[in-house]
């Protein structure tokens, strides 16, 4: 197979992901998340610039690169774009009729992944534990969302898609999610002693 060939597989385009008013709410709040925990970032480190100062730094800082990712993600639907080249490389490389196995190998690694990261944020922030509670709560939701999202492969799309009070279970997951690490960030960035 030619890369034409590969390409015309694909079948995701640059464009708006989600243009319904959910889609966008959740892209604002992912900016605004992301916006706060710069800010709890820049107030954490000019408060305190000793080591824990500098460790809160860069975990607010780490959060902010997340938020902003997702945020980016949320309507350019950058994991469709890598689906599609799965799927063309599986049809390339001859095991598409095995992709079941590779997909539940794929959510399983995304899972690690993220339980992974998530013990090393509770590990580098365990000084910090206890007033970090929000936080840790709201990306846990969020990893939760997330390999939720990945495991769609698997059919888990019925209940992400099943609705709550007229609005589907997976806005209220990821925007209440955004709100906890919203707010821990805005909490901090209030108090720049505290971090």
């Amino acid at each position: 197979m030619n890369l034409t060939e590969f390409f015309s597989q694909i079948r995701w385009r640059p464009g708006i992901g989600d243009p319904s008013l959910f889609g966008w709410l959740t892209v604002v709040a992912y900016a605004l998340a992301a916006a706060l925990c710069f800010a709890a970032a820049r107030r954490g480190l000019a408060a305190d610039d000793s080591v824990p100062g500098r460790r809160r730094y860069r975990m607010w800082l780490g959060v902010t690169v997340l938020m902003l990712i997702l945020c980016v993600n949320k309507q350019l639907d950058l994991q469709s774009l890598f689906t599609d080249i799965g799927r063309a490389l599986a049809r390339q490389e001859g095991w598409y009729g095995q992709r079941r196995i590779v997909q539940r190998w794929f959510v399983l690694m995304v899972a690690a992944g993220g339980i992974a990261a998530f013990a090393m944020l509770v590990w580098k922030s365990r000084s910090l534990l206890r007033e970090r509670m929000l936080l840790l709560v709201g990306l846990s939701a969020l990893i939760a969302f997330i390999v939720i999202r990945a495991a769609s492969f698997h059919h888990v799309d019925v209940l992400i898609n099943s609705r709550l009070m007229g609005v589907r279970f997976n806005v209220i997951l990821e925007l209440g999610a955004i709100a906890l690490i919203a707010i821990s960030a805005a909490r901090s960035a209030a108090r720049p002693r505290e971090g």
